[in-house]
């Protein structure tokens, strides 16, 4: 339940370097950058509600630690797979559907601050949100 809250995006960390191992093309990296996320958290056991709003979109996500299910990335890649628990960290590992490739995914709270760690392809990247 410590994940339960409004989260703003305060800093990137190796972002642009990710998204550019994604794919995403020098455009929509420099958007991407600078997209002004806000998540919005809700647990209730084993399920999670989510809301992100950026400038781009606004989406909500609903999901239950352990079972499979689809989600779009802002650019459009299409992922499909889950969120796990370990520990105190929620752990998601999901692959593309255009090629097959693994994304992982992590958040967890350190001190005050929301961080999210992406891994793909080898390059890692973190994003910090504060409440």
């Amino acid at each position: 339940m410590a994940f339960n809250g409004t989260w703003k995006i305060d800093r990137n960390e190796n972002y642009e370097k990710f998204m550019e191992a994604m794919g995403i093309n020098v455009m929509k990296r420099k958007l991407g950058s600078h997209d002004n996320l806000k998540i919005t958290i809700q647990q209730d056991g084993n399920k999670f509600t989510i809301k992100e709003s950026s400038n781009f979109r606004t989406l909500d996500i609903e999901f239950t630690l352990g079972v499979s299910f689809e989600y779009s990335l802002a650019d459009g890649t299409e992922l499909t797979g889950s969120w796990n628990m370990e520990g105190d960290k929620l752990v998601g590992a999901f692959t593309r559907k255009d090629n097959g490739k693994a994304l992982k995914a992590q958040r967890e709270i350190i001190g005050d601050e929301l961080v999210q760690t992406y891994v793909y392809e080898g390059v890692e990247a973190k994003r910090i949100f504060k409440r």
